[in-house]
Parts: C-alpha cells; structure tokens; sequence
C-alpha cells in the first residue's frame, strides 16, 4: 500500500513511446476518486518516454485513480493510495479567509511577507543554493519569480544557464518542445520553498525580453500548451500562487504583434488557468501603470505595484474598497541605491511602507536593488540580502505572529493617527513619520487592554503596567516609525465605569442609559445625524461643544444622565 500525507505529491510515472511530439500530440489526464469526489488531472511527458502524473491529496482516506488517453499503453491505467494527516508544518495551499485575508487549506492564518526575486533560477547553481539558504533565514514566507528568463537593465550579461524550451538562441526555439531539464530545476526551487514554507508566486509570463527568444509571441495554442504543461508539473505543489504576468500593461503598450498586446486576450489566460488548476490556487495579475479589473471571477487577490514613487501602501484600503478583495503590494519600489526611483528607497522607508500597508489591511513586498561590483542585485539573480529592511520585516512578522487570530483591517477614518486592528480586541496605532510625545486613545469600555509601545525601526518593544479602557493618554518618545498596541484581555464591569467628556459616543452607547443621549443627539441634529455620525462616534464628546453643536452645560446634563445606574 502506498502511504501520502496530505497536501503532499502522490506522484505515478509510466513508460512509452510516441512516434510524434510526445508533447503536443499525446494527450493523458486521470480522475482521481475518493468517497465520491472526483479529481481530474493532465499527466505530462518528462522525456526518456516518460509520462508523469502529479496529484495533491486534500482529503485522507482511499484514493484510486484511472488514466485517459489517446496513447494505448497510457490508457486505462489505474492505481490507489492512501492519504495520511499532513505533517505539522504542512498547512496546505492558501486561500482567500474572510474576503481581504489568507488562510490555509486546514485553516491557518497566512500572513503573507514577500520579497521579489525574478530570475534566480537562470542563475549559476551556487547561487541558487544560496538563494535558498538566504530565504531560510529571512522573514519572507512568498517569492515572486519568473518561469521565462529576464532581459532587461542589470540581467542583459547574465546568460541564463537553461531555457525553457529546446533550441537555443542561434537557431531559434521549439515553442511547442519544454525543455524537461530546465523544468526539473524550476521544480526542484518549488519544492525546496516548499520544505521551508515559503509561497512560490510563479510570474508565467512577462515582457522583458530578447529578440532572440520570443516568447511573448507564441500563438494562442503554444500559450495553452505551455500553461497547462506548467500547471501539471507544478500545480501538485501546495506552496503555488499563478500570476498571470508581470506588468500586464507593458505588453498592451510595447509589445505589438502579439496575443497579448490584446487587452482582452488577458482575461482569456487567466480563465485557462483557473479552469485548468484543479486545486484552486491563488491568480493574480501584476500592473505596471495601468490596473486590471480585478473584478474578473478568476482574479483572487488584487496584486498591485505603486501608484507613484511616493504613495502607494496609503492605497490599501481605497483598493480594498474598490476590489473586495486581498491587497498584496508586490511592488511598493525597493530598497537599494541604483539610479531607478523604483529602487532606491530608505530602509527606513521600505519599512515604514511594510507597517502602513499593514495596518491599512493589506500585505506587502519587498526586495533589493543594490548596486555592486559584481551587479548581481537579489531583485533579479538572489544571493544575500544587504539591506537594513528585512530585520525590521522578521520584527513585524513577529509580532504580527503573536496574535494570528486577528486579522487587521482599517478601523477609523478619523483621528490623528492611522488605526487597524480587529474592533474590540485588538488596536494597532501607527505613527508613521510622525513624532507626538504623547497618544491620545478612546477604547471600548466594555473591556480592558493591555498596552504596548513598539519602536518598529529600532526593534524595542516596552509593555506598560496594569490595564486600560476608555480615553486613555500614552506618554510616547517623540521619534518616528512608533506603534501603539492594545489587546483586550477581560471585560470591565459597567456599572464601575464613569463616561466622562473624554469619552466617546461609542464608549456612551454601552452604558445602559446611552440610548437617551442618542435620541437627544438625533433629534437635536436631525438629517445631519447621518453625515456626521462617524465622527461624532470616533472623537471625544467634548469635541461637541467645540464644534458648536452643544454648550458645555447640556452635554454634562447629559453625561450625568448616561451616568445615572439603573
């Protein structure tokens, strides 16, 4: 009896021969059967005459499988296995949890953390091993990478040591012919992300390329017969994300006489992938300047890349307004010093943009644009990291880790500071370039806090003594990058809670006299109750009679009346 662990490959091979193209012109799928499901799967030809089928399990018990195709010695062949619990660190593919966040199949928070890598596997063997063992130690548990090498600034002396398809640049390319030992090395990569639990964002297609290549003009039928040759050797793989391209719209505005030049022809990859992945895995689309609809049904994370060179995590919340869906920001520029603005930022900048994006509900990218010697820049060929940001990442990571059960969202719209969290829980305050000495709070008084000031660029973290509820003051260093955390960790007893003209309407409302100081604001406001309710419900009440809207002897009428116990 054969024995697999779920979420792992349960892989089957056979021997025979074909007298054409045993890529194109044999065809071999295989439905996988368990407890009244059905699977279906493509098999794909790995040269020497053989023909492999790769198959991820999602549910334990008995599997048995039988194989279709047009070869004889391929059809009609069956077999079975059993699926076994999944080891511990093996959560399964990731999905979309709660329409803006990630899970995984067995329901484990992801927290996703990428850099951007694109062509560390056309780099010498050395240094993708020590690609790999770099990533091993850093925060990064996504790496977005190409399967088509790169021809663009910093890559153009960089001969790739294989290409994905026979032939070679003299004499041209056999687009309907993979290349079985580049694939080999590709999926190696992929498995070994997988060991260490890191996402492997594979880019299947994008326009920085040489003449010589060409394989941004494949017709429609190479592009199928590449993605689904692509998605049976790799989509077996739990730790797989598709992105249909890197940079979309460069191919729209540069690249003519091609499919892809055609805007719509997109919609038309993205549709193959999705109905072709019998896993469901992640697919997105990555922009340049122009964004994809990513109301598209295949599309399930908006994958985005900077709007300008200064504002692009500020961004987050209005995308997820506008998508309803994940915001991951693979590209918010790079941390590095070459002459491009796309990658020259500060660490301290990429950081900041790590905890803005964050905290506005989405997740970021990351990578490195370094110049050296030896031009060898991890955004492109991998190696080591040298920046200042990926230790400030792994503190970020970390503390996002301690709490995984809450997914942060955008909390208000108002105040002096940008606020996410989970409402009533869990509060992230973040300062930004900012440097106040002291931080102003309005918690829910239905439950206390703990408190804890984080200095995110310095990595010190002070937790302060006791617990808070209600308007709170925080003395705070003055400096910028600082983060103010509060974790609910009890409810309070109403009847020993005191609403005060530094209470907020919300802190009012549940007190069991609150509904009277509502009415009275409804009626007193009448229509612009409506406009002027979030406001009213995020400042504190005092700010009512700044605005004009009570005098000072109504609103502590008022508060005394919500004070009064039933």
């Amino acid at each position: 009896m054969v024995f697999v662990k779920k979420y792992d490959i349960f892989e089957t091979s056979f021997s025979a021969t074909c007298e054409g193209n045993p890529f194109k012109d044999v065809t071999l799928t295989a439905q996988f059967s368990h407890d009244g499901q059905t699977v279906n799967v493509h098999g794909f030809y790995d040269g020497d005459d053989t023909w492999r089928i790769r198959f991820m399990p999602q549910e334990e018990g008995e599997w048995s499988f039988v194989t279709s195709s047009n070869l004889s010695t391929l059809d009609g062949q069956k077999g079975s296995f059993t699926c076994i619990a999944a080891d511990a660190s093996n959560h399964g593919p990731v999905r979309v949890n709660h329409t803006y966040h990630f899970a995984h199949a067995d329901g484990t928070r992801h927290i996703s953390v990428g850099t951007t890598c694109y062509a560390w596997v056309y780099q010498p063997l050395e240094r993708q091993e020590q690609t790999i063992e770099t990533l091993k130690s850093s925060p990064f548990n996504k790496i977005r990478m190409c399967v088509f090498p790169k021809w663009y600034e910093h890559n153009y002396d960089k001969v790739p040591i294989l290409y994905p398809y026979e032939g070679s640049v003299e004499e041209g390319f056999d687009y309907e012919r993979p290349n079985v030992e580049f694939f080999r090395l590709l999926e190696k990569r992929v498995g070994q992300l997988a060991e260490n639990q890191i996402q492997a964002d594979i880019i299947i297609f994008h326009p920085y390329e040489r003449n010589e290549w060409a394989f941004n003009y494949m017709n429609e039928e190479q592009d199928r017969l590449y993605m689904q040759y692509l998605i049976a050797r790799l989509g077996a793989y739990h730790n797989v994300w598709w992105s249909m391209a890197n940079e979309w719209d460069i191919f729209v505005m540069t690249q003519r006489n091609c499919p892809k030049s055609d805007a719509a022809y997109w919609d038309k990859l993205g549709r193959f992938v999705h109905d072709e992945d019998p896993y469901g895995h992640l697919i997105g689309i990555h922009n340049c300047m122009k964004m994809y609809d990513h109301n598209a049904y295949w599309i399930t994370h908006s994958s985005m890349q900077r709007v300008d060179y200064y504002k692009t995590a500020e961004m987050t919340d209005t995308w997820r307004n506008e998508w309803h869906k994940p915001v991951v920001i693979d590209e918010c520029a790079y941390e590095g010093n070459i002459d491009h603005t796309w990658g020259n930022i500060t660490g301290e900048e990429m950081t900041r943009r790590f905890w803005e994006g964050t905290v506005r509900g989405g997740y970021m990218g990351h990578s490195e644009t370094y110049a050296c010697p030896e031009d060898v820049l991890w955004w492109s060929h991998g190696g080591v990291l040298k920046g200042t940001s990926p230790a400030r990442i792994a503190f970020m990571k970390g503390l996002l880790e301690e709490y995984p059960q809450y997914e942060i969202d955008p909390i208000s719209d108002f105040g002096e500071v940008l606020c996410g969290g989970c409402p009533k829980e869990y509060y992230l305050y973040y300062y930004s370039g900012f440097q106040p000495n002291a931080g102003h709070y309005n918690l829910p008084i239905r439950k206390k806090y703990t408190a804890e000031v984080i200095d995110t660029w310095n990595m010190t973290r002070t937790k302060l003594p006791g617990t808070y509820t209600g308007a709170v003051t925080i003395d705070l260093p003055a400096r910028p990058y600082m983060l103010v955390r509060f974790v609910a960790v009890e409810d309070t007893d109403l009847s020993k809670i005191t609403i005060t003209a530094d209470s907020t309407l919300a802190d009012a409302l549940e007190m069991p006299n609150g509904h009277k100081l509502l009415d009275f604001l409804k009626t007193k406001l009448g229509n612009q109750y409506e406009t002027m309710s979030n406001f009213i419900q995020a400042f504190p009440l005092k700010s009512l009679t700044q605005f004009g809207v009570l005098d000072d002897k109504t609103l502590n009428d008022l508060l005394v009346m919500v004070n009064e116990k039933n």
